[in-house]
């Protein structure tokens, strides 16, 4: 146990910094976001996927062997605090399983509970089986020391921890169904018998609950596969272990067939969000994904409005840090694409493509800050002179900047003045004034 903490600590030293907007992890594969707020920070605690190869799991499946834990303030900076829990630390799990699936965790007094799902020691016979473990820590960054056995009676996958205002907790998982249950006080039994929450949809699967509370009512959410990809949806109720009334879809199927998607919703500071996944860095491989977040808003009657994906994702962009034109609001019908800077390494990101004179890219909510910033930087790349402008509020708004770059056929640094100095929150379009084709990495402010 001595070993684990020391090994735990020891990667909580190595603290990387991401700014992102959607996927906002761009370092490393994540999936399963279970989001939480805990004092003034949103943190998530995703799954972590793995290319799989000969010596590490099953190759062309998925492959998890370990959890981060991620933080902001800001919902735009994300810090990853290290490494959680690991496979092979754990006593009860069997070794090298590679089967680290969806996690979750809450906090109660003072202490946080992250609840994970693996392949146990004692799996069944035919190799198949999960069952759900807890690790306690006294910070929601961790050190989390894992309990030395599992819930008992309780198979299945995606744990999910819900705390209603009395104080009663509840444990949900799936597994062919989705089951609900009462924790005890400790957080680390059951305390009642296991309910099937069998008021879904009969057919297609269904896992990954999430389960939240607003104005009196009890949202049980989760994805669901009608055809061949999940879609989120959800079922009301007016008690934590149902019955429930399905009510609808929060978010479509993804339309490039990415066929898992896992969530979670929470509120902070007075919005509402959807956190999920899809495989931005890995489009041929789905088993490879990424953690997404979008706002999510209520109707008056309190059903959700369907969430659409975004690239822009949350958050408000620093003027002064690295734009990434390529994850837009909005685009002009014609004239613009996106790939890869490098398909070598897809995490360097992508790059915005200008193809046509007047094509234009909206960029929303970008902070110039109460000093105001004078000069622009560009990266990028053109096949001939070409003039780009940066406009404010529309395609055809205030003029700030008229940026001329020249051809050359490597990324390249721009500076360009400002024509009026900037300040408080914009919304930005990128416009393209000439035939050709630019590509642009980032843009910042200064």
């Amino acid at each position: 146990m001595l070993k684990y903490i020391v090994l735990c600590l020891g990667l909580m030293i190595i603290l990387n910094q991401a700014s992102a907007q959607n996927p906002l992890i761009n370092n490393q594969y994540t999936a399963d976001p279970s989001a939480r707020v805990f004092g003034d920070r949103v943190y998530i605690y995703p799954s972590h996927d793995i290319i799989a190869t000969k010596e590490k799991g099953r190759q062309g499946w998925f492959a998890m062997e370990d959890y981060h834990v991620f933080s902001s303030a800001n919902l735009t900076d994300w810090k990853d605090h290290g490494v959680i829990v690991t496979q092979n630390n754990v006593p009860w799990v069997k070794p090298n399983s590679y089967s680290m699936w969806a996690p979750d965790c809450i906090e109660r007094n003072g202490k946080y509970y992250f609840y994970f799902p693996t392949t146990p020691k004692d799996t069944v016979a035919n190799g198949k089986g999960f069952t759900i473990g807890v690790a306690v820590a006294n910070k929601p960054e961790g050190p989390f020391i894992p309990e030395p056995t599992p819930i008992k009676n309780v198979r299945g996958i995606d744990p999910n921890v819900f705390i209603d205002k009395d104080g009663q907790a509840y444990l949900y998982w799936s597994g062919g169904n989705i089951y609900g249950a009462k924790l005890k006080e400790n957080m680390l039994e059951l305390d009642s018998e296991v309910k099937t929450l069998g008021d879904l949809p009969s057919k297609g699967l269904k896992e990954g609950p999430y389960m939240f509370e607003r104005n009196g009512l009890y949202y049980l959410t989760y994805p669901h596969v009608e055809n061949k990809i999940e879609r989120l949806e959800y079922a009301i109720g007016t008690n934590p272990l149902g019955p429930f009334k399905v009510m609808g879809v929060i978010m479509d199927e993804s339309a490039t067939g990415c066929w898992t998607n896992h969530h979670s919703i929470i509120e902070f500071k007075k919005q509402w969000y959807l956190f999920y996944h899809h495989n931005d860095y890995s489009p041929n491989f789905d088993k490879a994904r990424s953690i997404r977040a979008d706002s999510l808003t209520f109707n008056a009657d309190g059903t959700i409005k369907k969430v659409i994906p975004t690239l822009r994702g949350i958050g408000i962009t620093d003027a002064k840090k690295t734009i990434q034109l390529d994850r837009y609001s909005q685009l002009s019908p014609k004239g613009f694409g996106i790939d890869f800077l490098d398909t070598a390494d897809r995490f360097k990101g992508w790059k915005a493509v200008f193809t046509e004179n007047n094509a234009w890219l909206q960029y929303n909510t970008v902070a110039f800050g109460n000093k105001p910033l004078n000069k622009v930087k560009l990266r990028v790349k053109s096949a001939n002179n070409t003039v780009i402008q940066i406009r404010i509020g529309k395609p055809d708004g205030a003029l700030i900047a008229e940026v001329k770059i020249p051809q050359n056929e490597n990324f390249v640094e721009v500076n360009s003045a400002l024509l009026k100095p900037q300040s408080g929150i914009q919304n930005l379009f990128i416009v393209m004034k000439s035939k050709g084709r630019v590509e642009v990495d980032w843009l910042t402010f200064r």
